[in-house]
């Protein structure tokens, strides 16, 4: 296991100063804008060791991937051997079309590695930004994605979202008798490892936002009740919650990762509850003869979307965190179910089903502006990235007889233009996104 906390990063004064970017640079897109084109970047394998190929095609996959950038082959460079301390020749980068140009350098330290880079502005002739880290040379795809997401950073003006995780449960075995373990990758499927070993039924994982720590629910076999498990998935740190039998999803945090919302059935009746995750003080939310699940908190804190069918068909319900005062946000035909707020605040995401068909989709928390983004057979379960720019779903495919087949996580920007498969050694369902990793 790569030691994360051990990653050391540092600004490299010295290095802005000798290349100064000027107050209005260009390498700039508006991400708001109902159209936009992808910026063409070139990205320069690192100088200095081998390992500079691996780390500046980390940075290439993932700008590409995002859907802001076009990544420029590196076959169509008219100049070779960049010199990452000096300024290059922006006449011939200019001329492949390139308004971006990242460059690096790596040097062994003490057994570790350093890894300087920068971003030049082509179309200026100026440096953007530079930085430089230090780390274990264990690190070094993390390395390429902090540079990816500084360079994200200083050309959308919003922060990055490269230099995290997903956890996802892992389905093998016949259609019928699936087993199922909790994994966790990095956000581009690199770095794949299980954190449950398969002997128990594991699903629905969910992040904390504050920390490196999911929950999840395991069965011991069909007729148990659910467990919550509370893991640190770098120590491997484990810890029961509580036995919740009328449980079928696990928790979500709150904002602050104090406390979890969680829907329970308990005598004959379906409501929200609340619980703080060390003091296990459970809190009763609704109250009413419908079936309410799949709480989750605003990013203030101050309010929960849930689904519900009170008004006799499933829809979106937002109240405040505390219970009570709930109204109705979702008026579109369908059923609305998963609704997950945004780190940003903005949207509401959620899946939708009409008929026989799914999608997912998003809305302002006021229940204006819906637009799906993604529709297939058996789409759902959204899960944001931290920045809020940026969805993962799962998917499953139908088999030559119409039925369910194959289970495959999805990747799609709030704009419904940029989607992409995630790569999954197994079957993949339920994802949910880290918040960035700590440095």
């Amino acid at each position: 296991m790569m030691h994360f906390r051990h990653l050391r990063t540092m600004l490299c004064a010295a290095a802005l100063a000798a290349f100064a970017a000027p107050a209005h640079a260009q390498l700039t897109i508006d991400m708001t804008r109902p159209s936009f084109e992808p910026v063409p970047i070139a990205i320069v394998d690192f100088a200095g060791d081998s390992m500079g190929a691996q780390i500046a095609e980390v940075v290439r996959n993932d700008l590409q991937n995002c859907g802001l950038f076009r990544s420029i082959s590196p076959g169509s460079f008219i100049e070779r051997n960049v010199n990452a301390n000096a300024a290059p020749r922006f006449a011939d980068w200019r001329s492949i079309g390139a308004q971006g140009l990242v460059v690096g350098q790596i040097a062994q330290v003490g057994g570790n590695i350093k890894v300087d880079f920068r971003l030049w502005d082509v179309v200026v002739g100026q440096q953007a930004t530079g930085l430089s880290f230090t780390s274990q040379p264990s690190n070094w795809r993390r390395l390429g994605h902090i540079i990816a997401d500084a360079v994200y950073k200083r050309v959308t003006g919003e922060e990055g979202y490269f230099d995290t995780r997903v956890a996802y449960v892992s389905e093998t075995g016949p259609l019928t008798t699936r087993t199922k373990r909790i994994a966790i990758m990095d956000q581009d499927g690199a770095n794949n490892r299980f954190i449950t070993d398969g002997r128990t039924l594991a699903v629905t994982p969910r992040f904390s936002p504050t920390l490196q720590e999911i929950v999840y629910m395991a069965y011991a076999d069909n007729n148990s009740p659910p467990k919550v498990y509370l893991q640190n998935v770098d120590s491997g740190r484990r810890e029961l919650l509580g036995n919740f039998p009328g449980m079928s999803f696990a928790p979500r945090f709150s904002p602050d990762g104090t406390k979890v919302a969680m829907s329970l059935s308990k005598d004959g009746n379906t409501d929200l509850y609340e619980m703080d995750l060390r003091g296990q003080n459970l809190r009763r939310l609704t109250s009413t003869a419908a079936i309410d699940t799949s709480p989750c908190y605003s990013p203030d804190g101050t309010q929960i979307v849930f689904n519900s069918d009170r008004g006799g068909t499933q829809q979106l319900y937002v109240m405040g965190a505390g219970g009570g005062a709930e109204r109705r946000v979702s008026f579109g035909d369908g059923r609305y179910a998963t609704p997950v707020w945004s780190p940003r605040g903005d949207y509401i995401a959620f899946t939708k089903i009409m008929g026989g068909s799914f999608g997912i989709g998003v809305m302002r928390p006021d229940g204006s502006g819906e637009r799906m983004l993604a529709s297939g057979f058996l789409v759902e379960g959204p899960t944001w990235a931290p920045n809020g720019r940026v969805l993962m779903y799962f998917q499953q495919q139908p088999n030559s007889g119409g039925r369910a087949g194959s289970v495959t996580l999805h990747q799609i920007d709030i704009t419904g233009r940029f989607g992409r498969q995630v790569p999954t050694p197994t079957d993949a369902s339920d994802p949910a996104w880290s918040p960035l990793i700590p440095q």
